[in-house]
């Protein structure tokens, strides 16, 4: 169990909020941040990462069990419990059947509100641990995590299980789309650190103010929008390893803290004087060749001799063709076990190896999920394939082909001849990715080509439900 587990509190009172606050942080051992409404609950849970929530059911704009259904939409790592000043034995057990971790009755006992709120911590901290666990399995049962059998593939593989078992920095250099994350996942998963936390950010998709509170944490206060503290990503991988993914998009300021933190082993959250120790194995990637950058004058020679003690280069697709009927069915078989079968001809991947594939392997597996949600047959076939793949394809299938990003059908009028706005061919779309993939949003995810942050943002936006 952390020293601190984070709770969010969520009731309009302000007497019943910092009575709630005041028994749940007196011991020490709960962090409490406080919202005042639903929507603001929302924003906290979107944006921060809490192992409890307890919410009032009764709330000025959205009811307790509305914020319920968000979550779950939303898929918040974060266990609920209910509060609620009646009663009700229906809110009750709806609320449970929402996923709610318990019910309480206001007015409640101090001993209870803490007992209740620990379990629902003990129960996140267990599944975190299954989940740690579930990794460790894998990788002693010998489940492949990077697919094929090339030489260029096995040369990889080799240099993965011979630099596993040290604590060496690992630089992983590749095109984007090639697995440099998968190959990070395997240094881990077959260290002696396989147990302890696996965790990555990506430094070319945050600003550097976010980028610095991401990896070292902040202080409550430590600036504006700094509501409650935070802990870093180093802390948070703390025994494990941290993948640092397009290194080279660092600015000159980032790389110095980030070369601070290599050199000492101390981390300082922002405006806090406190340093913490951590024992971080650090492995970065990036898609540019940092040497060169060095001598460019935008990346600093000292931080990329800290980093690439051990360079791992991950070679491209169109260099390791031999793979793809690998990787075709091994994707194949990761979607066969959701229930539907589909086949590729051998004409449809003799096109797979002679395409160029630009965005490499997410580029494949991207085509291969759309394909298997999209495509009515049982077998792709050749001309079943987009037309970047040497060929006109018939209009028949056309829609196998439809492109994971929005946009491309902006200009699409409505039948009848109007235009419609871009953010409604948007929602159109995003809404029938979902449908299509029965609202799994991991899926739906891919075939859109981002992330679940963004996914999530989007459903939020455009106010999408899984249909009855």
């Amino acid at each position: 169990m952390p020293d601190v587990f984070h709770v969010l509190v969520v009731d309009d009172d302000t007497d019943v909020r910092g009575l709630l606050a005041a028994v749940l942080e007196s011991d020490g051992v709960a962090k409490v941040t406080e919202a005042a409404s639903g929507a603001e609950a929302m924003s906290f849970l979107g944006r921060d990462e809490f192992d409890v929530a307890v919410v009032d059911v009764q709330l000025p704009d959205h009811s307790g069990l509305e914020i319920l259904r968000w979550a779950r939409a939303a898929e918040i790592d974060t266990e609920l419990i209910v509060l609620t000043g009646h009663a009700d034995v229906e809110t009750a057990v709806e609320a449970m059947r929402l996923g709610a971790y318990d019910f309480i009755t206001k007015p409640c006992k101090n001993a209870e509100l803490r007992e209740v709120v620990l379990k629902a911590f003990e129960k996140k901290a267990l599944r975190r641990e299954n989940s740690a666990l579930k990794e460790v399995i894998t990788r002693r049962d010998g489940l492949p995590t990077i697919v094929g059998s090339s030489p260029e593939i096995r040369d990889v593989l080799a240099v993965i299980a011979r630099v596993a078992v040290s604590d060496s920095p690992v630089l992983v250099q590749g095109e984007s789309g090639t697995g440099k994350e998968l190959v990070a996942r395997s240094i881990h998963l077959q260290s002696p650190r396989a147990a302890r936390p696996f965790v990555s950010i990506n430094c070319a998709a945050l600003p550097d103010t976010l980028l610095e509170s991401e990896l070292f944490g902040h202080k409550k206060g430590a600036f504006s929008g700094a509501i409650s503290s935070r802990v870093g990503l180093f802390e948070a991988a703390n025994g494990g390893t941290l993948f640092l993914d397009e290194v080279g998009e660092m600015s000159p300021a980032m790389q110095v803290r980030l070369l601070r933190v290599l050199d000492s082993g101390e981390v300082r959250r922002v405006g806090e004087e406190r340093v913490f120790h951590v024992d971080v194995r650090v492995v970065a990637a990036t898609a540019k060749d940092l040497s060169h950058e060095a001598a460019d004058g935008h990346f600093r020679w000292d931080l990329f001799y800290r980093v690439s003690t051990i360079v791992i280069p991950v070679p491209p697709l169109r260099r390791r063709r031999s793979d793809i009927p690998q990787l075709v069915e091994h994707f194949l078989g990761s979607h066969a076990r959701k229930g539907k079968a589909l086949r590729f001809s051998a004409d449809a991947v003799d096109q797979l190896v002679e395409y160029g594939w630009p965005g490499n392997i997410r580029e494949l597996r991207n085509l291969v999920e759309r394909l298997h949600i999209l495509h009515e047959g049982s077998e792709v076939r050749a001309n079943d394939l987009p037309a970047e793949f040497g060929h006109a394809t018939p209009a028949a299938t056309t829609t196998a082909a439809l492109p994971a990003r929005p946009v491309a059908a902006a200009a699409a009028p409505e039948p009848g001849g109007v235009m419609v706005p871009l953010a409604e061919v948007e929602r159109r779309h995003v809404e029938q990715v979902l449908q299509a993939t029965a609202w799994n949003k991991a899926r739906a995810a891919r075939v859109l080509e981002v992330d679940i942050k963004t996914l999530n943002k989007k459903i939020r936006d455009f106010k999408l439900v899984p249909a009855e």
